[in-house]
């Protein structure tokens, strides 16, 4: 996988972060904020372009993960608890899946953390939030390598 700039410029940028003080953390939380939203919609952008180069098998076994994982999954058990054709294709599906939810959660961790930051000013959990979002970055950019091992070798 290529490095994205974007994630690049944003695990820099909140490396940096982490010494900050409290008055400096007033003056460019915009920024981080601006940074970290561009780091997260290259990484899903990336993620997107690597799955739509799948095989339509893979996608499929993907697509049956992802609706197994809904919470409003359909009741029809037929459909939505079978695994398409080869089940070892579904068996790659399924880690690269895990690999996705872990990623996203740890997003979510590293968003969760930031907004207590915020609400509290403090900048102890700004610097942590810090580490979770550089965290959650490097999470899924190991779920788009995985992703990326599926696409057929040309």
């Amino acid at each position: 996988m290529e490095k994205i700039p974007a994630v690049e410029t944003a695990k820099s940028l909140l490396t940096e972060a982490v010494t900050w003080s409290v008055m400096k953390w007033l003056r460019e939380k915009k920024t981080v904020r601006k940074i970290a939203d561009q780091a997260n919609a290259a990484l899903d952008q990336m993620d997107q372009a690597v799955k739509e180069r799948w095989p339509d098998d893979v996608r499929a076994g993907y697509d049956v993960l992802l609706k197994q994982s809904t919470k409003n999954r359909s009741r029809d058990r037929n459909d939505s608890d079978r695994s398409p054709g080869d089940g070892q294709i579904f068996v790659i599906a399924k880690k690269v899946k895990e690999a996705d939810d872990q990623a996203h959660e740890a997003r979510m961790d590293a968003e969760e953390t930031f907004e207590m930051a915020e609400k509290r000013l403090s900048t102890a959990l700004a610097r942590e939030g810090c580490r979770k979002a550089i965290r959650s970055w490097e999470l899924h950019e190991k779920a788009i390598r995985k992703a990326e091992a599926l696409i057929p070798q040309k």
